[in-house]
């Protein structure tokens, strides 16, 4: 009897430390940083203008917001450069990420900037974004 017990007991331990290692790795994995890959294509003829946008305004109120421009790019390939603009931020984490997005939407001021971009027809046509971790062996941590 004393040794079902036992068995049971050590069974009941490792149970609640396979739980606890789980739920310690899940609330570390949601807290990682990640890196936000944006590709964004411009209606016909305003490419000029979307980079103006981010050039004026944009980047400011991403900081503003707590969010940290990795880089801006360009695309290469002759079917993308006239209406693609590629672009990466830094977030602590993906709550983060979403509590920015957020209060960068709800800012006056963006409303006041996207607003006046658009006045003649809206400027941007299409947006992907992927959020992303860094690999173990990756330089960019």
């Amino acid at each position: 009897m004393s040794k079902i017990l036992k068995i049971t007991g050590i069974s009941l331990l490792s149970l609640i430390a396979g739980l606890g290692t789980g739920i310690f790795l899940t609330t570390s994995a949601q807290s990682e940083k990640v890196f936000e890959l944006r590709i964004y294509k411009a209606t016909p003829g305003n490419l000029d203008n979307l980079h103006a946008r981010f050039r004026n305004h944009t980047t400011r109120i991403f900081r503003k917001h707590g969010m940290e421009v990795v880089g801006y790019w360009s695309p290469t390939s002759e079917e993308e450069r006239g209406d693609t603009l590629v672009y990466m931020l830094e977030h602590a984490d993906q709550e983060t990420a979403a509590a920015s997005w957020q209060a960068f939407i709800g800012d006056p001021e963006w409303a006041e900037v996207a607003a006046a971009s658009n006045a003649n027809g809206q400027i941007l046509g299409g947006i992907e974004a992927k959020y992303m971790v860094a690999t173990d062996y990756s330089p960019m941590q």
